[in-house]
């Protein structure tokens, strides 16, 4: 039986997905991308996840693009796939996609079309999916995005997920902007991994005893992020560790100037001087040059 230490800690990029013509993904550029990410401080990669426009994404797309992250050098326990969709057997079918590849560790989102859902289905929905896979190397991860997806997970839902398969709901990623909730679950649940998904709150949350974080903005600032976890604790390093946590602040704040997914994008164009970074998928729209401008003024301010 899972004793409920965390297994899953650390600084995870919610990797964005560069798109060529036709709006196909650029797997050449995204595996330039995941090796760079790795290589500024990341410790893994949440692919497919909202930054990298997954729910945009075919079967056969999302298979390429594992593919193409394992292909770059990332070692598989060093991905955590997106593989929650409306539908169960398509969330068991990419999760299985996932498996077949050695990924055992996957971030599911709550089917989330339908508003307004009870616990008790919400429940019946991960345990149908769980059951389906059947698989015992399965981790995964709970989705909390309400701002997304309108479909909050409560708190007694994830206790009652973790109880009932404490071997394999192992943690969650929660996105909904609130530390007050992120703490309240590391309460209800003694040894639930935590990762908040607002790059600012990763300090106050491992202050309070979370783990990590999964995030947008480190797809530009892994290092700042890197500096937090690895020293929040070691006051010898609080003024570094302070200037960090500002700049990750100044950067999640540019990020969310305009639509933050194109956003983000845009500000990899200007980073990186490819522009093919700007494509985002329809019904997404990419920033015009005037906020480009805008963004690449106050990038430069920023350093």
């Amino acid at each position: 039986m899972n004793s409920r230490s965390p297994r899953i800690s650390g600084v995870f990029s919610a990797a964005a997905t560069p798109l060529g013509r036709n709006f196909a993904p650029d797997l050449g550029l995204f595996k330039v991308h995941c090796r760079r990410l790795i290589e500024e401080g990341c410790d893994g990669l949440a692919v497919l996840g909202t930054t990298g426009e997954a729910n945009s994404f075919s079967r056969d797309e999302r298979r390429q693009i594992l593919e193409a992250a394992l292909e770059a050098g990332l070692k598989p326990g060093q991905l955590i796939p997106g593989t929650g969709t409306p539908a169960i057997p398509d969330t068991v079918a990419l999760t299985k996609d996932a498996l077949a590849l050695g990924i055992n560790r996957v971030l599911m989102l709550p089917p989330f079309y339908y508003k307004g859902v009870s616990d008790d289905g919400l429940f019946a929905a991960y345990a149908e999916t769980i059951e389906r896979i059947g698989d015992a190397r399965l981790q995964v991860l709970l989705y909390h995005i309400p701002p997304m997806s309108a479909v909050p997970l409560s708190i007694p839902l994830i206790e009652r997920l973790a109880a009932a398969y404490p071997d394999t709901v192992v943690g969650i990623k929660d996105s909904g902007g609130d530390i007050a909730n992120m703490k309240a679950v590391l309460a209800a649940v003694p040894g639930f991994a935590v990762l908040s998904g607002a790059d600012p709150l990763m300090l106050p949350l491992l202050e309070a005893g979370g783990h990590g974080c999964i995030t947008a903005t480190s797809n530009l600032i892994a290092g700042e992020l890197r500096t937090v976890f690895d020293h929040f604790a070691d006051p010898e390093r609080k003024v570094e560790v302070a200037q960090a946590q500002e700049r990750i602040t100044a950067w999640r704040t540019l990020a969310n100037r305009f639509p933050q997914i194109p956003t983000v994008k845009a500000l990899l164009a200007l980073k990186t001087g490819e522009t093919t970074w700007r494509n985002v998928r329809p019904p997404l729209r990419p920033l015009d040059d005037a906020q480009l401008e805008e963004l690449k003024a106050t990038m430069a301010a920023l350093g």
